[in-house]
């Protein structure tokens, strides 16, 4: 993504328009810890049933399991997972200082159509020997899964990648919602979401129930498929969790829609589209 030779922009300016830390270009990661990772594994097991643990209550857990961990480090590894209590405080989200957080649009909305909210989040996916992040984004009404992406880091790429494919494929949403992560606040995903001429909504701090369908879809696909398959890497994580998004969408009866499936309610109700030939194919970025 980056040129260093490039003969009209900077560095600094590559990385700005990408949303990037010039840091990021010259990191070379170290190897993983293996107790690190299996303190991360317990960290997202938990997280899942109680999200608003915040490093105090989740070091508390991990000490009764026998783990010898005092809360900097448990705060270290969550703020490396991307998690964080959701119960109000200070600084509970952390856009980028200099990106723009934008209202919340759905409050009192009635969603009754596919393409109305789309949301996107990203989640931990442990690995045998590391992790990567995994980000979804959903169509509201049907809880379809429209693309997702896979990625080592936390850069806004393998956000934007997905938007893109969801955009080609499915036309664009009135309003897309995500939370105010430095992922959806950079100005590389929400100019995609301008030029489409898509309202951005995002969640307030604190708002644990603001983007639920999201964090319900992490909770299945954690629970039904990764947490019974050891990756062993991150193209092998993007098959089992296309194998499964597959599933989901096309097979599995979800009881919030009067057990019909995803595909059947948003094809059933989308007007003005075309339905594509296969489900959405992503990649590990």
């Amino acid at each position: 993504m980056v040129e260093p030779k490039h003969p009209q922009l900077s560095m600094r300016k590559q990385c700005e328009v990408l949303g990037l830390h010039r840091s990021t270009l010259y990191y070379e990661p170290a190897e993983a810890n293996p107790e690190d990772l299996e303190i991360m594994n317990q960290i997202d097991r938990q997280y899942l049933r109680t999200p608003f643990y915040g490093s105090r209550r989740m070091t508390v857990v991990l000490q009764e399991r026998g783990y010898e961990v005092n809360r900097k480090r448990v705060q270290r590894l969550m703020r490396r997972m991307g998690l964080e209590g959701l119960a109000p405080g200070p600084s509970t989200s952390r856009p980028h200082p200099e990106h723009t957080v934008y209202p919340y649009l759905l409050r009192g909305l009635v969603i009754d159509r596919p393409n109305q909210v789309w949301s996107a989040d990203i989640t931990y996916i442990p690995l045998r020997m590391g992790f990567a992040y995994l980000m979804a984004l959903l169509d509201w009404f049907s809880r379809k899964v429209l693309a997702f992406r896979l990625c080592n880091t936390l850069d806004a790429r393998f956000c934007v990648e997905a938007l893109e494919e969801a955009l080609d494929r499915y036309g664009r949403p009135d309003i897309s919602n995500t939370d105010q992560g430095a992922q959806f606040t950079s100005t590389t995903y929400t100019s995609v979401l301008k030029r489409h001429e898509v309202q951005i909504s995002m969640d307030g701090k604190g708002r644990c129930k603001d983007n639920i369908f999201v964090e319900r879809l992490w909770r299945a696909v954690k629970y039904e498929e990764v947490y019974l398959h050891a990756y062993d890497s991150m193209s092998e994580a993007a098959r089992g969790i296309e194998r499964y998004f597959e599933f989901y969408n096309t097979v599995r009866p979800h009881q919030s829609l009067d057990y019909q499936r995803p595909n059947e309610v948003y094809f059933q109700r989308f007007r003005g589209g075309r339905e594509p030939s296969e489900v959405s194919v992503s990649r590990a970025a």
